[in-house]
Formats: C-alpha cells, sequence, structure tokens
C-alpha cells in the first residue's frame, strides 16, 4: 500500500479517536479504535520501510551498474597498452617523416650541384639520386600503417567512452577547462596552418590568380629565370 494512502488512514483513526467520547464509549468501542490504529501505523511503518529499502536498491543496483560500465570501459588497458601505443606509433611516423625529408631534401641538392660536364657521368648521378628519392617516399606506406593504428585506438576509446557516458546518462561539465588549458588552446588555434580542407576542394590556380587580381593587379607571370633567381 502507498505510503500516501497509508497516512490518510492514520489521520482518520486518529480524527474518529478524537471525536469519539471516551467516557461514554464502550470499552469495546475504545479497543476497536485502538486497534484499528495499531494495523494502521503497522502499515504505515511497513509501507515507510518497504520504501526507503527500494531506495537502497535502487541505489546498490546503480552502483553496480556504474562498476560493471567502468569495467567495461578498461581504463587500465586504455592508460597502460592504447594511449601510450598511440604515441609510440606518432612518435614512430615523425621520426620517418624527419628522416625521409631529410634524404629527400639531400639528394635533390645533390643533384643541383652535380656537374654536368660529363653528360653520362651526370645522368648516371643524377639516376642514382632520383632512385634513392623514389626510396625515401616509400615511408609512406609504413607511416600510413602507423596512423591507422593510431586511428582505431582512438576509435576504440572513443566508443568505449561514447557507451559509457550514454548508459550513465552523463552530460558536459562547463568551467572545468583551466586558464593554462584556455591559452594553450587559443595559441594552437592562432598558429594554425590551414591547407586544403579535408577531402578537398582544393583552390585552384585560376582561383589563386583572381584573388591578386582583385587585391589590385593580375598576378605576375614569372618566367623560368625569374623564378631560378628568387634562391640564388
Amino acid at each position: 500500500m502507498p505510503a500516501a494512502n497509508v497516512a490518510a488512514q492514520v489521520r482518520t483513526s486518529l480524527a474518529s479517536l478524537k471525536a469519539s467520547d471516551l467516557k461514554d464509549a464502550q470499552i469495546m468501542e475504545v479497543l476497536k479504535l485502538a486497534h484499528q490504529l495499531t494495523d494502521t501505523m503497522k502499515l504505515f511503518f511497513s509501507s515507510l520501510d518497504q520504501s526507503i529499502c527500494q531506495e537502497f536498491n535502487y541505489i546498490a543496483d546503480y552502483i553496480s551498474r556504474t562498476r560493471d560500465e567502468i569495467a567495461a570501459l578498461r581504463p587500465n588497458d586504455i592508460k597502460t597498452e592504447r594511449i601510450p601505443s598511440a604515441g609510440v606509433e606518432l612518435e614512430a611516423v615523425v621520426g620517418d617523416t624527419e628522416k625521409a625529408t631529410e634524404t629527400i631534401m639531400s639528394a635533390a641538392e645533390a643533384v643541383l650541384c652535380e656537374d654536368a660536364t660529363d653528360y653520362d657521368e651526370y645522368r648516371a648521378n643524377v639516376e642514382a639520386r632520383m632512385m634513392t628519392i623514389i626510396e625515401a617516399c616509400s615511408f609512406q606506406d609504413l607511416a600510413g600503417q602507423r596512423v591507422s593504428k593510431v586511428v582505431n585506438s582512438l576509435r576504440h576509446v572513443e566508443s568505449r567512452v561514447s557507451r559509457f557516458a550514454e548508459v550513465m546518462g552523463v552530460r558536459d561539465a562547463d568551467g572545468y577547462e583551466s586558464e593554462a588549458e584556455k591559452a594553450e588552446k587559443a595559441r594552437a588555434e592562432k598558429n594554425l596552418l590551414n591547407g586544403p580542407a579535408i577531402g578537398g576542394p582544393e583552390t585552384s590556380q585560376d582561383d589563386i590568380d583572381a584573388m591578386f587580381a582583385d587585391a589590385g593587379g593580375a598576378a605576375p607571370d614569372l618566367d623560368q629565370s625569374s623564378i631560378d633567381s628568387l634562391f640564388d
């Protein structure tokens, strides 16, 4: 029986007892009212205890479900395996990219410095440098595999965190970003090099020429000699 209904019965019994004339009432009537009041109070406290038990059971179930969801999130795996592995892979990508860039730039510089007096020797040296550049460009295959591992790790973390947030009904809270984090975020956005959008479309040369034209004149028509002079 709901606690509200039981409380109503208690109030009714008390009102009946107060309204009765105990001096003129028969003992059986008094006992009847007392018995009714006792039964009503018993129901009230029984209902009250049951309600409290239900609340505690709900809290216990919620805690148990939260613990299970945290276990399914596998935070230790994310902390000790996923994130460190992603960091190692990204560091390897940076290292491979730097090494390949240095190799390509060195080979290209060597080609520019080659003596073209002896054509056969010049051709052999240039071909050797070109092969070095082509071999260095193969780093992108390994880099792509490493980046794929990082992306998979991030997707794994994202899926588990999203599931946890959905099941637990978690909402984002404001005000947890420190001043240092805000400053770092603003600095990163300010220094961001904005290239072509991911997936395109890239800006065509005609659009670039049109931008120069709108700025006050057409883009200068430079020949190869003028371009080479920029690097002298």
